[in-house]
C-alpha cells in the first residue's frame, strides 16, 4: 500500500509547487514527475542497498561459496518489484489524464524492467565490492546521487535543460534515456528511438564489464573485509 501511496504523494506535492515555478498544465506535469520519482527510486534504492549488500550478508557468505552477485540480485529483484507497483500508479493516472496516447508505443514501456536490471544489478555489484573495503561508500553515494538529481531531467522538463544551453545534459546524460523509454510511448504516445536504447544499452553493457573484472579480481578477497 505504501509503495503506491508514497510516490503519489510526493508527485501531487511537487507537481503543485513546480507547476506553480515552470507554469505547466499539473494533470500534464504530474504524471511526468512521477514516472521520474518511481524510476529514480528504483536506481537508488537499488544502488544503496546494493552497495550494502555483501556486508549485511556477511554470515551467509562466510559459510557458504556461493556467487557473490546473487546477494545484490536480491536486492535488485525486491526493487523491481516495487517498481512494478509503482508503475501500476503511472498507468492509471496516464489512462485517466492522456487516454489518447494509449497505443501499441505502450508495449515498449515494458522494455524498461529488463533495461534497468541490465544496468543497476552490475552496478550494484560493483558498488558492493567497493563498499565492502570502504565501509563509507553509502554516504558518498547520497552526495554524487543528489547531484545527479540536479542535473538529470528526473523532476525538471528536459527544455528547461536545453533553453538553458545545457542540452548536454540530457543528450548524453544515460538517465535521460532509461526515462524516454518510459515517457515517450505513455506520455507522448511515441516509440522510444533507436538511440535512447542504444545509450541504455551501451551503458549496461559497459557496467557488466567492470563489475566482471572487479569480481575476478576481488571476489575470494571480500570475505576477509567482512
Amino acid at each position: 500500500m505504501w509503495t503506491i501511496i508514497q510516490p503519489l504523494g510526493m508527485t501531487l506535492l511537487l507537481s503543485i509547487v513546480f507547476s506553480k515555478i515552470f507554469h505547466s498544465d499539473i494533470r500534464l506535469y504530474a504524471p511526468y514527475i512521477l514516472s521520474g520519482m518511481i524510476v529514480w527510486e528504483f536506481v537508488t534504492a537499488s544502488s544503496m542497498g546494493g552497495a550494502l549488500a555483501f556486508v549485511q550478508a556477511d554470515a551467509y557468505i562466510k559459510q557458504c561459496t556461493h556467487p557473490l552477485a546473487i546477494y545484490t540480485l536480491r536486492t535488485v529483484c525486491t526493487n523491481i518489484i516495487v517498481l512494478g507497483l509503482a508503475s501500476l500508479t503511472l498507468v492509471v493516472w496516464v489512462l485517466v489524464v492522456m487516454p489518447q496516447n494509449f497505443g501499441w508505443p505502450w508495449l515498449a514501456a515494458l522494455s524498461i524492467f529488463p533495461i534497468l536490471v541490465l544496468i543497476v544489478w552490475p552496478l550494484a555489484t560493483l558498488l558492493a565490492y567497493i563498499a565492502t573495503r570502504f565501509r563509507d561508500l553509502p554516504h558518498a553515494l547520497g552526495l554524487i546521487f543528489q547531484a545527479m538529481w540536479f542535473v538529470s531531467p528526473i523532476y525538471f522538463e528536459s527544455k528547461t535543460f536545453r533553453g538553458g544551453s545545457l542540452h548536454g545534459l540530457v543528450d548524453y546524460n544515460p538517465i535521460y534515456h532509461l526515462l524516454e523509454i518510459v515517457r515517450a510511448p505513455l506520455l507522448h504516445g511515441q516509440w522510444p528511438t533507436a538511440t535512447n536504447y542504444l545509450f541504455c544499452i551501451v551503458t549496461g553493457a559497459v557496467l557488466v564489464v567492470v563489475a566482471a573484472l572487479m569480481g575476478i579480481r576481488s571476489e575470494k578477497r571480500v570475505i576477509f573485509y567482512l
